[in-house]
């Protein structure tokens, strides 16, 4: 059911984006990322909006065992999510539009993800988890800052003020570096906390090494290729993670 509704509340945001973008005037006919169905006709908004309320309401009752289970915090943490999904592109204020997408990516898709899935299992918390949940946040973050760093014109002109936007193309660079590398430090330090055979998760450490080169390497329609090799990394990293933590 974790699983459910994090998959459910990760589509429906992806809709949500796809649509509001489209409707804000980001996602214009120079857009360089992979295909966005509003943007290239294929849906109108408000079908692609209706789409994004479905996912939702599945979400939600995937939620309704885990707060049988896990009780308010777990509602919190339900509520609290969807809202961050809807808000990060739509609302008054939208997250992605000021900055403030790094933040949210790190808080959600790594800490809550993460430290919310451990409690459920456990009914307490761990500082270990939440320092695990650090490390899959980061990872996260690169996606998103990739991202950023290859749609920087485009978010400039839409007056889009995300961090690459403020901070400009250097800061952006650097923080996918700090951002690839944060997790093989989190997880040296929790191998030394805890039990050195999380070591072990540092096998998908190549993968990052290489995926800095490429980005140090590349622009514009070009960065789409590291979004590829930042997928894998995370996927890697988790599975590594995983492995090493059940030895």
């Amino acid at each position: 059911c974790a699983l459910a509704g994090a998959v459910w509340i990760q589509i429906g945001t992806n809709l949500i984006n796809d649509a509001i973008d489209f409707r804000k005037g980001t996602d214009t006919a120079e857009r360089l990322g992979p295909l966005r169905v509003t943007q290239a006709g294929l849906l109108p908004a408000d079908s692609v909006l209706r789409g994004a309320y479905l996912c939702f309401f599945l979400a939600a009752c995937a939620g309704i065992p885990l707060i049988l289970r896990g009780g308010l915090p777990i509602l919190a943490i339900g509520i609290a999510s969807i809202v961050a999904a809807y808000a990060y592109t739509g609302g008054p204020y939208p997250l992605a539009y000021h900055g403030l997408g790094e933040l949210f990516v790190m808080v959600f898709f790594g800490l809550v993800a993460v430290g919310g899935s451990y409690y459920l299992q456990r009914l307490t918390i761990d500082r270990a988890a939440l320092l695990a949940g650090f490390a899959c946040g980061s990872l996260a973050v690169v996606l998103l800052a990739i991202n950023n760093l290859r749609d920087l014109p485009n978010d400039r002109a839409s007056n889009k003020r995300t961090l690459a936007a403020r901070l400009g193309e250097g800061f952006a660079r650097s923080e996918i570096r700090m951002s690839v590398l944060a997790p093989f430090l989190a997880l040296l330090f929790l191998a030394w906390k805890r039990d050195w055979h999380l070591l072990g998760a540092l096998l998908p450490l190549p993968i990052a090494i290489a995926l800095i080169r490429r980005v140090d390497q590349s622009e514009g329609a070009a960065l789409n290729q590291c979004l590829a090799l930042a997928g894998a990394l995370e996927w890697a990293f988790g599975i590594a993670f995983v492995i090493a933590a059940v030895i």
